[in-house]
């Protein structure tokens, strides 16, 4: 997501730290929990794209307090055919749910590629949009995440939606 033009973006603050949110075409299509040491700038280029920003900033929020559990955001997500497969099937998962790899897997039609879907889950251009915090390894293991702090995120992330697993 480095390299796309946006034509907007922003930086809001969160309980997980700064979130930066760009948007591409009026679709939201990059959502990054940034680290410490990784800043961004917030820019527009028309009234239209503030407007989904306000929106998106209003949802994340709203998210964050416990009064929503799922997002409503015009979104535009690019990757391979797997990764698409993958992403769709994360988003199904509702707040406070999970599956695993494998199941995952399983579910796209592809039963033995449980490590190309953690691939995926790790390239998700829309963490907490498509939320793949909700995605842990078999019986529960929590595995490797790539906002934020790692997996400190991550475990805010589960005890936010009241979701058990295991170290």
């Amino acid at each position: 997501m480095e390299n796309m033009i946006l034509d907007a973006a922003t930086v809001i603050d969160s309980p997980i730290g700064d979130i930066f949110i760009g948007l591409k075409s009026w679709s939201l299509v990059t959502v990054e929990i940034l680290t410490d040491a990784h800043k961004r700038s917030s820019f527009s280029s028309t009234s239209g794209d503030l407007e989904i920003l306000d929106e998106a900033q209003k949802q994340i929020a709203e998210f964050f307090s416990g009064n929503r559990d799922s997002f409503e955001l015009p979104i535009s997500v690019a990757g391979t055919a797997f990764q698409m497969a993958v992403w769709k099937e994360i988003e199904k998962l509702k707040k406070g749910r999970v599956l695993s790899y494998g199941e995952i897997a399983r579910a796209i039609g592809s039963p033995m590629a449980a490590r190309a879907v953690g691939a995926a889950v790790g390239a998700n251009p829309l963490p907490l949009i498509i939320g793949c915090h909700r995605v842990l390894g078999s019986n529960s293991k929590i595995t490797g995440y790539s906002g934020g702090k790692g997996l400190e995120t991550k475990r805010w992330l589960l005890w936010h939606e009241n979701i058990e697993y295991k170290n």
